[in-house]
């Protein structure tokens, strides 16, 4: 049995034109997180949000995002990409039993579900993942912002997101009992 650092990523990668294919034609699966701060009796007090260029040029508040590769479990997947996204130092606490608090469908089209990726058909799993370190966004990303549930769920803060991650994070705020 192998762990997720023994997951050669290079060669679980598609080239350029077969992913295109791929996409084209099978819903790819990905995992979506919501890095949360906890207080010590576990309640959300900050949601951290990255700042992107999107490839249309504008610039988005987004959630952690990826594809999870062949052959490797959801969990290493989610570490995955928190890690690539907050850095190493984050130092993410996975759920010991990852069941998603919500699937999300992305689709090209973005009247079919209100999710829209305009490369692919996604399903996503979703999770809202305490952070106990200190993170670093990514060179993909421009910044990392923590906000309070309050502001996360203010028109500003919403307006910033697309794809539907505003409606992926008030399903999160509403797992965690803190939809305003």
């Amino acid at each position: 049995m192998s762990d997720f650092t023994d997951l050669e990523t290079e060669a679980s990668w598609l080239s350029d034109g077969d992913l295109e294919t791929v996409r084209g034609r099978v819903p790819m699966v990905y995992v979506d997180a919501v890095p949360v701060r906890v207080d010590s009796i576990g309640e959300v007090t900050h949601i951290g949000l990255l700042l992107r260029a999107m490839a249309d040029g504008t610039v988005s508040r987004a959630l952690v995002t990826g594809r999870v590769l062949f052959g490797e479990r959801i969990r290493h997947a989610l570490l995955r990409h928190l890690e690539k996204d907050l850095g190493p130092l984050a130092l993410p606490r996975l759920p010991a039993n990852p069941t998603p608090f919500t699937v999300a469908e992305y689709f090209p089209d973005p009247d079919v579900s209100g999710y829209h990726d305009p490369r692919q058909h996604a399903v996503s799993l979703a999770y809202v993942v305490p952070i106990d370190g200190e993170p670093e966004p990514s060179p993909d990303a421009l910044d990392l912002a923590w906000v309070t549930p309050h502001e996360a769920m203010s028109v500003e803060v919403r307006e910033e997101m697309t794809g539907g991650h505003d409606r992926l994070l008030r399903l999160a705020l509403a797992h965690v009992g803190l939809l305003p």
